[in-house]
């Protein structure tokens, strides 16, 4: 089986990873939801430009369904997200987030695909959550708050929704013009809660930050995450997913000089052995039989990943 998809999906979440770093050099005072919202329309609108001079996009045929709820699942997300870290702070609500994803994935596929995760996965995903949570463990104030872990689950929820509806939408439709509909819809949803607008995109130096946040950590990465995800399992690339916050920690450390503890650097290690067990160990399942349920799942569905 070709090692490509999980490189792809691999790339997606390091783009990713690379957004808390790229928002350090915006002014300050601009909301969480007015960037997730200004990237959105950036990435998607330069996308849906590409796809419709390309003829890529029949409006008539186009499937609507997984589209829309692809959108709103991301929207979603990132409201949910950034909501929840106002009273978990950022460890606690990034580690429950982003932990809890993968375990709703594969349950996910699980209950709706019947496609049952393979003993590879549990492994990677067990070592991976576990090394986020030794990452962040000295990071930030911790906060149990009980409506604020009520949110970070619901985002892991979401983005393990999202990666379900974008895996049915690339059975339909080519990834280029997938994410474009999709972040463009997403931008038209988060738009009216951004209380900003987008005017702030062109104030001081905000416009390099934010084009990078839009045209290389939302369009060229999420047309990588659905590339990836066209061949491999959802709940395999929400896992690794977890490459994003491993590629966060790096860049602080090296770029913004932020310090690991020893902890955290365990926690960095586990990570990758995460990542290097179901890269390997996926890879060898797929090609010695989980292909061929990817090819009943196309029948019924369409969903795998």
């Amino acid at each position: 089986m070709n090692i490509l998809p999980y490189i792809f999906v691999l790339l997606a979440a390091m783009l990713w990873g690379t957004v808390g770093t790229t928002q350090t050099y915006l002014g300050e005072g601009v909301s969480s939801i007015a960037v997730a919202a200004t990237r959105s329309l950036i990435g998607g609108g330069v996308l849906l430009m590409a796809a419709l001079a390309m003829r890529k996009i029949n409006f008539k045929k186009w499937s609507w369904k997984w589209t829309i709820l692809a959108a709103l699942t991301i929207a979603l997300f990132q409201c949910l997200f950034f909501t929840s870290v106002r009273f978990t702070g950022v460890a606690v609500g990034t580690v429950i987030t982003i932990g809890s994803s993968p375990v709703f994935s594969g349950i996910i596929e699980w209950f709706f695909w019947k496609r049952r995760p393979n003993r590879v996965w549990g492994m990677a995903t067990l070592l991976a959550i576990i090394g986020c949570m030794l990452l962040f463990i000295n990071k930030g104030e911790a906060t149990v708050d009980p409506f604020g872990i009520l949110l970070a689950l619901s985002a892991g929820v979401m983005f393990a929704l999202y990666t379900n509806c974008s895996k049915q939408l690339t059975e339909y439709e080519e990834t280029l013009p997938a994410v474009a509909m999709t972040f463009t819809l997403c931008a038209v949803m988060l738009l009216p809660f951004s209380q900003q607008g987008v005017t702030w995109v062109f104030e001081g130096g905000n416009l390099l930050p934010m084009l990078f946040m839009a045209l290389a950590a939302t369009s060229l990465a999420y047309i990588f995450y659905l590339a990836g995800l066209e061949k491999i399992s959802s709940s395999s690339a929400v896992t690794l997913s977890l490459a994003e916050p491993l590629t966060a920690s790096l860049l602080g450390v090296f770029l913004l000089g932020e310090y690991l503890s020893p902890t955290s650097w365990i926690g960095v290690a586990m990570l990758l052995g995460g990542i290097v067990v179901l890269t390997l160990g996926g890879r060898k399942g797929l090609g010695e039989g989980e292909g061929a349920e990817l090819g009943v799942s196309g029948t019924t569905g369409g969903l795998n990943n």
